[in-house]
């Protein structure tokens, strides 16, 4: 007698309450992401089959469910097929711990597992310039509360290059003053780093935390109720900031500002100024010196300094003329 298919939800709390949790040890970031992940994917299977997520089964979430999902992401969600991907890979690392779990969902978990990573244009980074920054730093209202805190928040994101997600996690033990002052990240992969911060970002800290002395705990930046702020917040006052500063920087009003705008302009303001690659990749906590690459290709100013070292070349090219039909035809393809 053929066995009934077990159904999600065991293998889906055992995913996220041990699998994830323990064995991986997944940071809180990618949890939530996986999260979101499988929150929509069963909202959009229940709103096509009419199942309820409480009584699905592993055989429900097949190749061509997964496959409309993911196509749904993009044409009702307008999802970029980064995200597209990144759903995908929370699914499949659901299915490697299915495949361990419940043996008969094997050659289901192998044909998941199977379906490719879409390719995706490969964009120029965006980035601000100094001028622009500037404008957005001038915008807080140093007269009240909120606006000294944005301040603070916006010159630390700016002077670091950290992730949004280590700004509002920042404890005020995590920044140490000092002969040299400095940022201690906890980043992305659990990898710590620390980042130097000009004598002026130190000095607004510095009065900042005075103000916040027997406050809010140890955060950083609390919102007004005491607590962190969240990525919405600050996603949300950057923008504010970045549509008043667009008066006196007009070039903000074509630009869509965010906490990650901030982090490439810091990556691309120290390229510019002559630091060397490698620093960015380990200022930035990338995992790899690759990753980095993308600020050296987005550079314009670096790439007419490179030309302006080589010498034109005298007198005029011939343009290629084929010698054959058929590959003039190739050619012309």
């Amino acid at each position: 007698m053929k066995p009934s298919p077990s159904l999600i939800g065991p293998h889906l709390q055992v995913f996220f309450s041990e699998h994830l949790c323990n064995h991986r040890r997944a940071s809180p970031q990618t949890i939530a992401s996986y999260r979101d992940t499988f929150r929509l994917l069963l909202q959009f299977l229940k709103t096509t089959t009419g199942i309820e997520p409480v009584a699905m089964t592993v055989l429900d979430i097949d190749v061509p469910a997964i496959l409309a999902f993911l196509d749904s992401l993009e044409m009702k969600r307008g999802n970029s097929v980064r995200t597209r991907n990144i759903r995908l890979a929370a699914i499949r690392s659901f299915f490697r711990l299915v495949a361990l779990r419940d043996p008969d969902s094997v050659g289901l978990a192998t044909r998941i597992l199977a379906i490719p990573v879409k390719r995706e244009d490969k964009k120029l980074v965006g980035y601000l310039t100094r001028d622009e920054i500037n404008a957005i730093l001038d915008i807080p209202d140093k007269t009240r509360w909120s606006g000294r805190r944005d301040r603070a928040l916006l010159l630390t994101m700016y002077n670091s290059g950290a992730r949004v997600s280590e700004i509002t996690s920042l404890q005020r033990n995590q920044v140490h003053f000092g002969a040299s002052t400095f940022l201690q990240l906890n980043g992305k992969g659990r990898k710590e780093r620390t980042v130097p911060l000009w004598p002026h970002t130190s000095k607004v800290l510095q009065a900042w935390f005075l103000e916040l002395e027997g406050k809010c705990g140890m955060i950083a930046f609390p919102n007004a109720r005491g607590k962190p702020l969240t990525r919405d917040g600050v996603d949300y006052l950057i923008k504010e900031a970045a549509k008043a500063a667009a008066v006196s920087a007009p070039g903000l009003a074509d630009k869509r500002v965010s906490p990650h705008l901030v982090r490439h302009s810091t990556a691309m303001h120290l390229l510019q100024s002559g630091v060397d690659i490698s620093v960015i990749a380990l200022w930035l906590g990338h995992e790899s010196i690759e990753t980095t690459h993308i600020y050296l290709q987005a550079d314009l100013k670096t790439k007419e300094r490179a030309l302006a070292r080589l010498v034109p070349a005298e007198g005029t090219v011939p343009r290629f003329k084929p010698p054959d039909s058929l590959l003039a035809f190739l050619d012309a393809i």
